[in-house]
């Protein structure tokens, strides 16, 4: 039977979010219905709001998730009742190109739930990330749902879902840092600060944090940074040579995803060296390289989806190391807060005064 819950729905573009009721069918075939504990109020959240994603209005917000499996529809075996959960928005299909090819994480058909969550109108409702987890319970396809380790806290586990991931992959799947490598991080936001965690826990022993905030490069060194730059007041490119003996990192970040910060990661890295970019450009931005210094250089630039993880994969044994105490996803939660406080959150968000407000439940 169809259940009513309050959800946060963005209604139009720049809009203030709202509290209302939704409706959430019960699971058909391959889907859960997931009593969400807590969610983690992320940028793509707002950008979704702002119009930046689609206009495909109106929105049920929230993707950073984690909770507890209430029901599942005909053939799911993965996942069953009662299941402690962190939800993805790529759940693989098994069946694609890059799936057959041994490479799922770049799965380029993956699943979201068939039926359409609703207001009390009936205007169905797009769920942001295929999830839309700022509510009481929510709909997903039941590929979405990765059972992971009970002891840990809702809180913490959820950010595992995007922000943690997408940085902390971003290092160490698409960046491939490891043991005694040395990595920069440009921008310093939730999902910098979990790059330099994942570069921190493969054993980076050179690892530097890049932003124009100081409070944002306090957070990083807590987060195990070894050096910090402030690029409003110092040139990002130098110092990152300076700091690697006059070579560049082996690795380099660009959180933030702009033209100019993108140039410093290109710069910034060693020959043969790796730039990654898993901050989000807008559709406008575009960027002009010498071609002699893309081939020159030598190495790689690559894209970071979702710090091109396997959730199936990555996040039980992240959850794991954390409950070992080897990865601290508590820090990253600034403030809990209730669904009525999520516009309030965008806010402080943008201020750059918190890593991670979290929505609990």
């Amino acid at each position: 039977m169809a259940q009513q819950v309050r959800g946060v729905v963005a209604r139009a573009k720049g809009e203030a979010v709202s509290v209302e009721t939704i409706t959430v069918p019960d699971p058909g075939p391959g889907e859960a219905v997931v009593a969400v504990q807590a969610c983690g109020v992320c940028h793509t959240d707002l950008h979704y709001r702002e119009g930046g994603i689609n206009d495909e209005f109106p929105f049920l917000l929230g993707h950073e998730a984690a909770g507890v499996v209430e029901s599942v529809g005909e053939g799911v075996t993965d996942v069953a009742p009662g299941d402690f959960v962190v939800l993805n928005w790529r759940a693989v299909c098994g069946v694609c190109r890059a799936c057959r090819r041994g490479k799922p994480w770049y799965c380029f058909a993956t699943h979201n739930a068939a039926q359409k969550m609703t207001l009390d109108s009936g205007e169905a409702l797009s769920p942001a990330l295929g999830i839309g987890a700022f509510a009481e319970k929510t709909l997903v396809h039941s590929g979405q749902c990765t059972k992971v380790n009970p002891a840990a806290k809702p809180e913490v586990a959820g950010l595992l879902g995007c922000g943690v991931m997408a940085g902390l992959g971003a290092a160490i799947n698409t960046g491939g840092v490891g043991r005694g490598d040395s990595i920069a991080v440009i921008g310093c936001g939730g999902v910098g600060a979990a790059a330099i965690a994942g570069a921190n826990l493969a054993g980076a022993t050179t690892i530097i944090a890049v932003d124009i905030d100081d409070k944002k490069l306090q957070w990083a060194k807590e987060f195990g940074a070894t050096h910090t730059v402030n690029s409003r007041e110092n040139d990002a490119v130098e110092a990152i040579q300076q700091l690697t003996d006059g070579n560049g990192a082996d690795v380099v970040v660009d959180a933030v995803g702009r033209p100019e910060t993108f140039r410093q990661a290109f710069y910034a890295r060693d020959l043969a060296g790796t730039a990654v970019l898993v901050g989000v450009p807008t559709p406008e931005m575009t960027i002009e390289l010498p071609l002699i210094d893309v081939f020159g250089r030598g190495g790689a630039t690559k894209s970071s989806w979702y710090g091109d993880c396997l959730p199936s994969r990555d996040f039980p044994m992240l959850v794991d190391l954390h409950l070992q105490g080897r990865l601290p996803l508590e820090r990253f939660v600034s403030e809990t807060i209730s669904l009525d406080k999520v516009e309030e959150a965008f806010h402080r968000m943008e201020r750059g005064e918190v890593l991670r407000s979290v929505v609990v439940l």
